[in-house]
C-alpha cells in the first residue's frame, strides 16, 4: 500500500530541501513549502466547492501552481486535468465539454483560448463551471486560505488523481484515467529502475499538459526528495544554459528537443559533465542525433512508455545506447511485458509483435468511454499498446513502430519507423517520416517526407537509392517530399495525419 500522501512524507523528511525552483519566474518552493501551499491550494480548492471526483482543469504554461494544485486534489480525492494550450478551440471544447470540470483555472496567456473554446461547448454546459485566473483571483484565494493539514479522504490505489487527454492521433482525445497507484508505482518503478536519488536535478521543460513533463522526472524526483528546475517551455539555448549553470543530473526530451539543442554552436562546447543520462522518448531517435550525444559524453538512452501505462516501461543499462543504439532497455521492476501475435501469444525471439504491458502503473481506463476502455486490455487483463516490438537474444526490447502505421507493400509488412531510422540517418536530415500510398500494382507504397537542416538536400533519387543500400526494395519509398519542417501534433509528435493528407493531395 502506498503512503497516503508522500509529498507530505517527503516535507517531514527534508523539509528544507529545494523541491521545486521556476526559472523564468523566478519562485522556489523547500518541500515543507510546497506541502504548506498545496495545504493552501486545497482549502481553496474547497471553498470553491471541490470534492471527492471533482475535476479541476488547469490551462497554462508550466509553473509550480500546477504541482500544488495536483497535490491539493489528493487532500481532497479531486481530480486534476491539465489541458493543452497548443489546441485549436474547437479541439479544446469537446475535452472540456467530456470531462465536465467543476473548476477550470488558467493563466493570462490562455484566458482568450478558454473563452473560444467554451463556444464550442453548449451554454448550460459551460455556465456551470467556476473559472478564475491563475494570475489574480485565484492567487489571492490561495494567499488568504490556511496552510493547515486536512484531513485527508482515505486514497487507495484505485482512486482517480489525474486525466490526461492522448493527443487523438488515433481519433478523438480520450482520457487517460491515472490514479493514486498508477503515478506512485511509476515513481517507484523510475526511482529504482533508473537509479533516482535525492541528488538528482532535473529540468522540466516540457510541458505540463503532456505525461513526459509530469511522469518522466518531475514526480519521480519529488518521490524520492530530488530539485526540479521548472521552465515554463522549451528553448534550446536556455536548456544548455541550464544544465551547465545549475548542474542538471538527468533530463528528459522528445527527439526535436535533443536536436534542436544539437544544432546551436554552443552544443559542441556546453559542459555536459554533470548530466548522469538523458532520456529521449515520444518517438524513435534517429541514430545520427543518438551519437552526437553520445560524442559529448552524455549517457543517451531511447526511452518508451505511453499516457496509458507509466510512462517509464523500461530501463536502458548504461552503455547501451552505444552496443544497443535503438533498444528501449529491458522491462521496469514492476511491470510485466510480454510481446504476442494476433492471437495474444508470445512470439519467439526477434519475432516482431505487438507489445502488451501489465502491473500497478497500467490506466483505470479511460473517462467515460467504456467501448474504448474495453478495446484496450485483453481477456486475460494485459494492455495492448499498439506498438510493435521484438525481442534480441540480449533480451533487449526495441520499439519497431505502430501495429496501425504498418502497410503492406506486395504481400510484405512495411514498418515506417524502420525506414524512418535509416532516412534519419541520411546526411543533414533533421526529420524524417513515412506514410502510406496506395498503388496500382503494390497496393501500398512507402511515401516519406523530409526535413533538412542544411540548405543542400538530395534529390528524391538520392535518397531512395542510400535507402536502398540498407532496406529490401519494397521498403524503399516511392515517392519522397522535403518540407522547411514536418508538421506537429499538439505534443510535438509529427502529424502523420496531416502528412497522409498532404500526399493524397499530391497524388491527386
Amino acid at each position: 500500500m502506498l503512503h497516503a500522501d508522500w509529498l507530505a512524507s517527503r516535507a517531514a523528511l527534508t523539509p528544507s530541501r529545494s523541491a521545486v525552483i521556476e526559472v523564468d519566474r523566478g519562485g522556489s518552493r523547500s518541500y515543507r513549502e510546497l506541502h504548506e501551499a498545496a495545504n493552501r491550494t486545497a482549502h481553496a480548492l474547497r471553498s470553491q466547492g471541490i470534492g471527492e471526483g471533482d475535476r479541476v482543469a488547469v490551462l497554462a504554461r508550466n509553473r509550480v501552481e500546477q504541482i500544488e494544485l495536483l497535490f491539493a486534489c489528493a487532500r481532497l480525492a479531486a481530480v486534476l486535468v491539465p489541458l493543452n494550450w497548443r489546441l485549436a478551440p474547437a479541439e479544446l471544447g469537446p475535452i472540456l465539454a467530456d470531462c465536465a470540470p467543476k473548476l477550470v483555472l488558467y493563466d493570462l496567456t490562455s484566458a482568450q483560448l478558454y473563452m473560444a473554446a467554451t463556444q464550442h461547448i453548449a451554454v448550460d454546459i459551460a455556465d456551470r463551471w467556476g473559472r478564475l485566473s491563475l494570475d489574480d483571483g485565484w492567487a489571492d484565494q490561495v494567499a488568504n486560505a490556511p496552510a493547515s493539514d486536512l484531513c485527508a479522504p482515505d486514497l487507495g490505489p484505485d482512486t482517480p488523481w489525474m486525466l490526461l487527454y492522448t493527443s487523438g492521433s488515433t481519433g478523438r482525445p480520450k482520457g487517460a484515467i491515472l490514479t493514486w497507484g498508477t503515478i506512485g508505482w511509476n515513481a517507484i518503478n523510475t526511482v529504482v529502475g533508473w537509479g533516482l536519488s535525492a541528488a538528482d536535478r532535473t529540468l522540466t521543460g516540457a510541458p505540463l499538459f503532456h505525461t513526459g513533463g509530469w511522469n518522466v522526472f518531475t514526480l519521480p524526483l519529488l518521490y524520492v526528495g530530488g530539485t526540479i528546475y521548472l521552465a515554463e517551455g522549451f528553448d534550446p539555448a536556455q536548456t544548455l544554459d541550464l544544465v551547465q549553470r545549475h548542474h542538471i543530473t538527468v533530463t528528459f526530451g522528445v527527439p526535436t528537443m535533443f536536436q534542436a539543442m544539437r544544432d546551436l554552436p554552443a552544443f559542441a562546447t556546453a559542459d555536459l559533465s554533470s548530466l548522469r543520462f538523458a532520456i529521449s522518448g515520444g518517438a524513435p531517435c534517429p541514430a545520427p542525433l543518438n551519437d552526437a550525444w553520445l560524442a559529448r559524453g552524455v549517457e543517451f538512452k531511447q526511452g518508451y512508455g505511453l499516457t496509458e501505462v507509466g510512462p517509464n516501461c523500461f530501463c536502458l543499462p548504461d552503455g547501451a545506447g552505444r552496443t544497443h543504439p535503438g533498444a528501449v532497455g529491458v522491462p521496469m521492476p514492476h511491470l510485466q511485458v510480454r510481446v504476442v501475435d494476433a492471437e495474444d501469444r508470445p512470439v519467439t525471439t526477434g519475432t516482431v509483435g505487438e507489445l502488451q504491458l501489465a502491473g500497478p502503473t497500467v490506466c483505470a481506463g479511460y473517462w467515460r468511454n467504456p467501448e474504448a476502455t474495453a478495446g484496450a486490455v485483453t481477456a486475460d487483463g494485459w494492455f495492448r499498446t499498439g506498438d510493435l516490438f521484438s525481442v534480441d537474444r540480449d533480451g533487449f526490447f526495441r520499439c519497431v513502430g505502430r501495429r496501425k502505421e504498418m502497410f503492406i507493400s506486395g504481400g510484405e509488412n512495411v514498418y515506417p519507423a524502420e525506414v524512418e531510422r535509416v532516412l534519419g540517418g541520411i546526411d543533414g536530415v533533421a526529420e524524417a517520416a513515412v506514410v502510406p500510398v496506395a498503388h496500382d500494382k503494390w497496393g501500398e507504397v512507402g511515401h516519406a517526407f523530409l526535413s533538412f537542416r542544411t540548405q543542400a538536400t538530395p534529390d528524391a533519387e538520392t535518397v531512395r537509392a542510400l535507402c536502398r543500400a540498407q532496406l529490401a526494395g519494397y521498403k524503399v519509398p516511392r515517392h519522397v517530399t522535403v518540407l522547411p519542417s514536418l508538421p506537429q501534433g499538439a505534443t510535438g509528435k509529427t502529424d502523420k495525419r496531416r502528412l497522409t493528407e498532404m500526399a493524397a493531395q499530391e497524388r491527386a
